[in-house]
């Protein structure tokens, strides 16, 4: 009998630690489906970046400074289209503020623009995309420039920097399914990032001597940014294709000079279109942020939207490094 009542107790031990473990395993599957989601999205998204880079396009610009009670201060309406010119991607000024641009005027903006590409260009460099992210290699300075190399200039043009802004890179158990919502008509996986290395480099000490007290703080401040920083997808399942990005900077409280300036919120934006059928390319990217002085509460807005994308003019095939 006791044989009977031991074996029993010990079945039900047995079954009981089988239920408690099967909510965990399921967790721990999900966990693992989601993070083999997101690596083909972020592989989506380093390629559409690829494709980007053969396209020129037209471009609207604003930007807004509102103070306390959302009273307009000062805003610009600009527009631009791109071209390339020797091998190097041009932003050319058509209106602002709703006026056609003079045709002196503009012809001196692309002038300017075009030397300060052609200077970044001689410095060298190179931009690849790795399974590991992007990355940026300086080249050799004497090497000289392909006129149809356009994918190899040391800087991107604006509209390809901008529209890459959220260049995070995969990072496996950091992602949580939120659920489904239908955007723009289509159904999509709303997915939220909690980051460890968005923020994971600086540059803004290189070329001087940095003491151990600088990069303990620099590495400091980047864990407090990486901490409070909250990224949202929306994921189109069957494509792995990211429909629209949401970037959250809240509880900002430990930025320096707090006494003159408190920044509230800083959010960002990027909504992805299909300009052509099965190539995703961006829409829009909108930039927020909420400032408070003594005098009140300031609002900042920068927005883009890109439209008429056309292939690039060039003659020879665009290869990325």
């Amino acid at each position: 009998m006791r044989l009977l009542v031991s074996s029993a107790m010990a079945l039900a031990i047995v079954a009981a630690a089988s239920q408690a473990t099967r909510p965990a395993d399921a967790a721990q599957r999900v966990s693992s489906d989601l993070d083999a989601l997101m690596r083909q999205v972020l592989s989506t998204r380093d390629e559409n970046w690829k494709k980007l880079q053969q396209y020129v396009l037209d471009e609207r610009e604003a930007m807004e400074v509102r103070g306390p009670s959302q009273r307009p201060i000062w805003g610009e309406h600009r527009e631009y289209t791109w071209y390339i010119r020797n091998g190097l991607f041009v932003r050319s000024p058509v209106k602002a503020n709703g006026a056609a641009v003079p045709e002196a005027d503009r012809r001196k903006y692309e002038a300017d623009y075009l030397k300060r590409q052609q200077d970044r260009e001689r410095r060298g460099g190179q931009i690849a995309i790795s399974p590991s992210g992007v990355d940026v290699n300086p080249g050799d300075s004497g090497e000289a420039a392909d006129a149809d190399a356009v994918l190899k200039q040391t800087r991107q043009p604006l509209f390809i920097s901008l529209s890459y802004f959220l260049r995070f890179k995969f990072e496996e158990g950091k992602y949580a399914l939120v659920g489904r919502e239908t955007l723009d008509g289509r159904e999509t996986l709303r997915i939220e990032y909690y980051p460890e290395r968005l923020f994971s480099g600086t540059d803004r000490r290189r070329g001087r001597a940095t003491s151990d007290e600088d990069r303990a703080y620099d590495q400091e401040f980047r864990r407090l940014m990486n901490k409070v920083a909250l990224v949202t997808l929306w994921v189109e399942p069957n494509a792995h294709q990211i429909v629209k990005y949401t970037f959250n900077n809240v509880a900002l409280d430990f930025l320096p000079v707090q006494w003159l300036m408190h920044v509230d919120e800083v959010t960002a934006s990027m909504n992805m279109g299909q300009p052509f059928p099965d190539v995703w390319l961006p829409r829009d990217v909108q930039i927020d942020a909420a400032i408070s002085v003594v005098s009140g509460q300031f609002y900042l807005h920068y927005g883009l939207e890109y439209h008429d994308y056309r292939q690039a003019d060039v003659t020879s095939k665009i290869k990325i490094p």
